[in-house]
C-alpha cells in the first residue's frame, strides 16, 4: 500500500513515497487542490491520508493515467479496503463529465462518507477560534497566475524605476500565493554583467513567430528564484554592447523589431513552457509594462481570442511614463504581426506642428496607443500621475483617449526593497540607526562630509540630489538657482549622469563653490546610499514624475525631501504643517509649486531655518517620514484588487 501524508501547517507539504511505476500524476494538481491553503481543515490536522490502489482496476491497479478507458470499480476498492484494517486508507473517488472524461477526483474513505471536496470551502468547526480564523482567510484567498512582460527586471536588467519595479513586485505576489512568470529579454553585452543570466539554463523550446515579413525563432531560458519564474526571450538581436534601450550612440534603431519579439514570445510563453511540470495555460493575467510590453494587449484581442485563446486571460497596462510611446513610421505596421484591419488600433497622426516639413502626412503606429485602446484595465505608479495622463499637459497627445478609459484608470504607488533600503542594517553606510534611535544619522553625515572633502559641520544643513540629469528632472531650476543658492549658509552635493550640458555645469560649479558644492558625475550604488542617509534635505524638482524612488528612499532614511508637487512626488510626500496635529504638527517633507526656481529656493530656505533653528520639530519630521509605509507588500494588496476587477469585467471582444 502506497500513501500520501498531509502534515499540519501553514502550507501544505506533501510527501509521497508512491512509486513512480505505478503512479505519476501531482497529487495537488490532479486532486483539483487549486492552493494549498484549502488543506489546511481541522479534520487533517492530525491525520495521515493513505491513498489506496486496488489490483482489481481495469489497469490493473495502476495510476499512471486516469483515461477515459480507466475501469474504477470502487466497491470493490471498498470491500479490499475493509479486510485491510491494519493499514485502513481512503480511496480515490472518480468525477467524469457527460462524455465520460475525468473531470476530478475526490477521497472516499471506508465508509463511503467524502473527506475533502477541493471545490467546497466548508471546515470543521476551529477548536482554537483565532487558529480558525486565520486559516479561514488562507482558504478564501484568490490566487492568479500572473504574466508579468517588461523590458527590464532587477536584478537581471535595469535602467531605472521600470526595472526596481518588475524586480520586487512579482517577488511579493509570489509570496502571497500567486503563480508568477516574468518574461524579458536575455541581454548580453560581454561585461561582467552578464554573469547575471549564470542561473538560467536552456529550456531546449524553440519556437517560431510570424512578425517582420517572416519567421523569427526564438528560445527561452529560465530560472526559478524567489518564488517567481523568470523566462528570458534570447535572440540575437538582444546580444550587444549598451543597455536595454541603447548605447553610447543613441537608441538603437531595431527596437521596434526587439521588443515586437518580446510580445509575441510572451503571449505563446504560458502555453508552450512547462514550468515546474505543467504550463501556465490560457487563464493568466498579463501585466504589461510601458509601450515595449504594449503590443501583448493587441495580439491578445486580434490573434488569440477570436479563436478561442486567452478567452479567459486578462491584459493590465501598466504605464510607468507616458513620454515614451514606441512611435515609427506608419509603414512598419506590416512588421508588427497583427492583421491589416486592426491598423486603426495603433494609428497615429502628429499635428501639424509637430511634422517635419510641409509634405509630411505626419502618419505613424503608436504601439503604447494601440495597448490603452486594447487592455483590459491600466494602472499608472501614482495616483496623481493617473490623473496627470488625462490632462493636456501630461497626456502626451493621448489624454482624450486615456480619458475616455477612466473608468479602468487606476494609480497605485510603486514600493521599495525595506530590505535593501534598511538604514539599521544598510551595509553601504558607516553607522545604522532607526527612528528610535537617530544618533547614527549624525555619523553617517559627517563621514559623507569627510569622503567628498566637504568641511565637516554638522550645523551646516547639507543637501543632496540624486537622478538623471535631463530636462525632465528639473535640473535647470537647479543649474540656475545654485549661485543664489550658494549665498547661504549651506553644502550641496549631486550625484548624476545624462545630458553632457548638465555634468559640465556640475564639473564647473564644483570648481566654483569648492566648499559648499560637489558634483558626482556617473551613478555608483553605494554611494547613492550614502548621500540618502548623510544627507538632511533630499531635492527633487521634477517636471513630472510617474512615481519616483528617491523620495521613498529619503524618508525612509529620515532625509527630509523637498520636491514638486507633482505626480507620486505629490501623493507621496505630505506637505509640512506645524500647527496641524495639536499643534505637534503633521507631514513628512515640503512640496513647491509652481515649478519656478523661486518657489523652489523658498522651499528650500523654509527646509533649511526649521533644520537650524527649530530642532524637535525637526526630529520629529524625521520620525515621522521614517514610519510611513511604502513596502511592496502594502502595493501588492492594491494589485490583488485591480486582479479581482479585471477578473469580473468580461475581457476586451472588438
Amino acid at each position: 500500500m502506497e500513501s500520501l501524508q498531509l502534515t499540519r501547517g501553514m502550507c501544505c507539504k506533501l510527501s509521497m513515497n508512491i512509486s513512480l511505476k505505478i503512479c505519476s500524476f501531482k497529487p495537488i494538481r490532479h486532486l483539483s487542490f487549486v492552493h494549498p491553503g484549502r488543506l489546511l481543515r481541522k479534520r487533517f490536522q492530525k491525520c495521515k491520508l493513505t491513498v489506496v490502489r486496488s489490483d482489481i482496476t481495469g489497469n490493473g491497479g495502476e495510476l499512471t493515467d486516469f483515461g477515459d478507458d480507466l475501469n474504477f470499480n470502487t466497491n470493490s476498492i471498498v470491500e479490499k479496503e475493509k479486510e485491510e484494517e491494519e493499514n485502513r486508507g481512503v480511496l480515490l473517488g472518480i468525477d467524469r463529465d457527460e462524455s465520460g472524461s475525468v473531470i476530478a477526483l475526490h477521497l472516499i474513505p471506508p465508509s463511503g462518507e467524502v473527506v475533502v471536496d477541493p471545490l467546497q470551502e466548508e471546515a470543521a468547526e476551529p477548536e482554537d477560534e483565532d487558529e480558525g480564523i486565520e486559516e479561514e482567510k488562507v482558504q478564501n484567498r484568490v490566487t492568479y497566475n500572473i504574466v508579468f512582460v517588461t523590458a527590464e527586471a532587477a536584478p537581471y536588467s535595469k535602467t531605472g524605476g521600470l526595472g526596481d519595479v518588475c524586480g520586487s513586485l512579482p517577488v511579493v505576489l509570489a509570496g502571497r500565493g500567486h503563480r508568477v512568470m516574468v518574461v524579458s529579454p536575455r541581454y548580453l553585452n560581454g561585461t561582467p554583467a552578464d554573469k547575471k543570466f549564470a542561473g538560467a539554463f536552456d529550456l531546449d523550446r524553440r519556437i517560431k513567430v510570424h512578425c517582420f515579413e517572416g519567421e523569427q525563432e526564438v528560445a527561452f531560458f529560465h530560472e526559478y528564484k524567489n518564488g517567481v519564474d523568470w523566462v528570458f526571450v534570447d535572440h540575437p538581436s538582444y546580444q550587444r554592447p549598451g543597455n536595454p534601450y541603447g548605447d553610447g550612440h543613441g537608441a538603437f534603431g531595431d527596437n521596434q523589431f526587439r521588443f515586437t519579439l518580446l510580445c509575441h514570445a510572451a503571449c505563446e510563453a504560458p502555453l508552450v513552457l512547462p514550468l515546474g511540470g505543467y504550463t501556465y495555460g490560457g487563464k493568466c493575467i498579463f501585466l504589461v509594462n510601458d509601450w515595449h510590453a504594449g503590443l501583448v494587449p493587441v495580439l491578445l484581442a486580434s490573434k488569440y481570442r477570436p479563436y478561442g485563446t486567452y478567452k479567459d486571460a486578462r491584459s493590465i497596462l501598466v504605464i510607468h511614463n507616458l513620454g515614451h510611446q514606441g512611435v515609427e513610421p506608419a509603414v512598419t505596421y506590416k512588421n508588427l504581426g497583427l492583421p491589416q484591419e486592426w491598423y486603426g488600433a495603433l494609428e497615429w497622426v502628429f499635428p501639424t506642428w509637430a511634422r517635419t516639413h510641409a509634405l509630411d502626412p505626419g502618419e505613424a503606429v503608436n504601439i503604447l496607443k494601440g495597448a490603452i485602446v486594447t487592455a483590459d484595465r491600466i494602472l499608472t505608479v501614482s495616483k496623481g500621475y493617473a490623473w496627470e495622463i488625462t490632462t493636456v499637459e501630461g497626456g502626451y497627445g493621448l489624454d482624450e483617449l486615456l480619458s475616455s478609459r477612466r473608468i479602468v484608470l487606476n494609480g497605485i504607488v510603486n514600493g521599495i526593497d525595506v530590505s535593501e533600503w534598511d538604514p539599521s542594517s544598510d551595509g553601504h553606510i558607516v553607522s545604522h540607526y532607526s527612528a528610535d534611535d537617530l544618533s547614527g544619522k549624525a555619523q553617517c553625515k559627517t563621514a559623507l562630509q569627510k569622503e567628498l572633502g566637504l568641511p565637516i559641520r554638522p550645523e551646516c544643513p547639507l543637501i543632496g540630489f540624486i537622478g538623471r540629469l535631463d530636462y525632465q528632472k528639473g535640473i535647470d531650476l537647479i543649474r540656475w538657482g545654485i549661485p543664489e543658492l550658494m549665498h547661504d549658509d549651506v553644502q550641496f552635493v549631486m550625484l548624476g549622469s545624462g545630458d553632457p550640458l548638465y555634468e559640465n555645469w556640475m564639473r564647473v560649479a564644483e570648481a566654483t563653490y569648492r566648499d559648499k558644492f560637489r558634483g558626482w558625475v556617473g551613478f555608483n550604488v553605494p554611494i547613492s546610499h550614502r548621500i540618502t542617509a548623510g544627507c538632511d534635505i533630499l531635492l527633487m524638482p521634477s517636471r513630472y514624475e510617474p512615481c519616483g524612488l528617491n523620495q521613498l528612499y529619503a524618508m525612509r532614511y529620515g532625509t527630509v525631501p523637498v520636491v514638486h508637487a507633482t505626480g507620486g512626488l505629490r501623493d507621496t510626500v505630505e506637505n509640512f504643517s506645524p500647527y496641524a496635529g495639536d499643534g505637534n504638527g503633521e507631514g513628512t517633507g515640503w512640496t513647491f509649486s509652481p515649478l519656478a526656481k523661486e518657489s523652489m529656493l523658498q522651499a528650500l530656505r523654509t527646509a533649511m531655518m526649521t533644520y537650524r533653528d527649530h530642532k524637535s520639530t525637526w526630529e520629529a519630521l524625521k520620525r515621522r517620514a521614517m514610519l510611513r509605509d511604502f513596502t511592496w507588500e502594502t502595493a501588492a494588496i492594491q494589485y490583488e484588487q485591480v486582479f479581482e476587477w479585471a477578473c469580473i469585467d468580461p475581457p476586451y471582444i472588438p
